[in-house]
């Protein structure tokens, strides 16, 4: 065992409800394990010698940020002229004809320039939904696979799909849709192939229809079937636009909640990406399953899709996690400035004492991780994974503030100036280690342009 002292931190997140004295001092790590064996009380000394120390008494330290809902595809597309002013659904037919033009080294660029946003950010997991399988992308999650373990990111790859195409009243082209039987077959081989299982996991696998408008009723219901049959989790869009929920009326005769219990979703197996347009009934009943919503806030203000009723979820039970959701609807990948959007967001509905600013940051860390169905990620406690952010609250954005940890979402902290993920230093002076960003950036950009003129 190889230990490391993070020595009397400025402050720390422990949870919006548990006082941070407990690890004033700091937080003992076990970098061989990577797990976290000790908080150190203020003024108290690690019960053993640390092999090492790092101070910490310029940082504030938060629980590595989840992130639960991304299209890292999406990075190719940012802020295109376009769609930078269309709902969703012009939104979505104006742009799958460009991603269906994706193949395997677009997508090599597309994830790991997602990841080294996310990770410099302070973000430790990220889930990702890919449904996009043209001809040339069909290795597109054997790749992101492997960008997550050059990064040392942890990540849950969700095999999304598309069954339903425009001839059959759905929006994506025909071309980028495939049939029920590969996307099945697919997503049982990247399951056995990938998937990890208990605590420290570093890659998991999920199943992943889109959304009611782009998948049949029957690919759902033996997506969840094999789901169960493998213990893995459940990811979907649901109830992000009205729009959605008039299809859903027109084409099941249901609304979006009793469509997912029709085709076996309403379980805690499953988490769903937006979760906006529910009624009180509605919240009631997802709450009761524990099935768990993505809030995506500023995907959800970029496309005026609407403001997710996420503390009136989360008190029914349903688990509440926070997603950047796509980066060209959100056209960012920064976790740390998507909680300061829920927090201020969720204000406007709830107001400023029920959304605290505590509870923005447990939404991003114990709240993401329950959405993805983990324990052992999300908290700073003796024997979780040492997955931590440490920011440093400097400059002038922060001159004049008092509580550095209220500081990080007030004044609107940008970057972690460090990142540990299972014990190990992920990103050093806010850059992620060994990755050379200028020529990322030159490749990718150049991949971007031809995206998008078809070249």
């Amino acid at each position: 065992m190889s230990t490391l002292w993070l020595q009397n931190p400025l402050a720390i997140h422990l949870g919006a409800e548990t006082p941070s004295e407990a690890a004033a001092g700091g937080i003992v790590v076990d970098t061989t394990a990577g797990t976290v064996t000790e908080l150190v009380a203020s003024g108290a000394q690690p019960s053993t010698v640390p092999e090492a120390t790092f101070d910490a008494s310029a940082h504030v330290i938060t629980p590595g940020l989840i992130n639960t809902h991304h299209h890292f595809y999406q990075t190719l597309t940012r802020a295109w002229p376009p769609v930078a002013n269309s709902k969703l659904f012009d939104w979505l037919v104006a742009l799958y004809p460009v991603w269906a033009r994706l193949d395997a080294e677009a997508m090599r660029l597309a994830t790991t320039v997602a990841m080294a946003e996310l990770l410099e950010s302070g973000c430790t997991t990220a889930a990702d939904h890919h449904y996009l399988f043209p001809d040339g992308a069909e290795v597109s999650i054997d790749v992101q696979v492997e960008v997550a373990r050059e990064l040392g990111m942890r990540a849950v790859l969700t095999r999304g799909s598309m069954s339903v195409g425009e001839d059959e009243g759905g929006l994506p082209p025909q071309h980028t849709v495939q049939d029920s039987a590969t996307i099945l077959a697919d997503s049982e081989r990247l399951v056995r192939a990938y998937h990890e299982r208990g605590d420290g996991a570093q890659i998991q696998i999920a199943l992943a229809p889109c959304s009611p408008f782009s998948v049949s009723t029957t690919l759902m219901a033996d997506s969840a079937a094999l789901a169960e049959d493998l213990d893995v989790r459940l990811h979907t869009h649901l109830a992000e636009t009205l729009d959605e929920e008039d299809y859903c009326l027109e084409h099941f005769g249901m609304r979006t909640v009793d469509y997912l219990e029709s085709v076996g979703w309403l379980t805690d197996r499953a988490w769903l990406a937006h979760g906006i347009h529910f009624d009180d009934g509605e919240i009631a009943r997802l709450g009761a399953a524990g099935t768990a919503v993505a809030h995506c806030p500023s995907s959800n203000m970029r496309l005026a899709s609407g403001i997710a009723r996420a503390v009136e979820l989360e008190d029914a039970g349903a688990p509440v996690g926070i997603g950047v959701d796509g980066s060209a609807s959100n056209d960012s990948s920064n976790m740390i400035r998507e909680v300061r959007q829920a927090l201020y967001l969720q204000r406007l509905r709830y107001g400023a004492e029920t959304v605290t600013t505590g509870r923005a940051l447990d939404w991003a860390t114990r709240g993401s991780a329950a959405a993805l169905g983990r324990t052992d990620i999300g908290t700073i406690r003796a024997g979780a994974q040492a997955d931590l952010a440490l920011f440093r609250p400097e400059g002038l954005a922060f001159s004049g503030s008092h509580d550095p940890l209220t500081a990080l979402l007030l004044c609107g902290v940008e970057r972690a100036d460090r990142v540990m993920v299972a014990g190990s230093w992920r990103v050093v002076d806010s850059h992620v280690v060994g990755l050379d960003t200028e020529s990322l950036i030159a490749r990718h950009s150049e991949v971007a342009r031809r995206l998008v003129a078809g070249a």
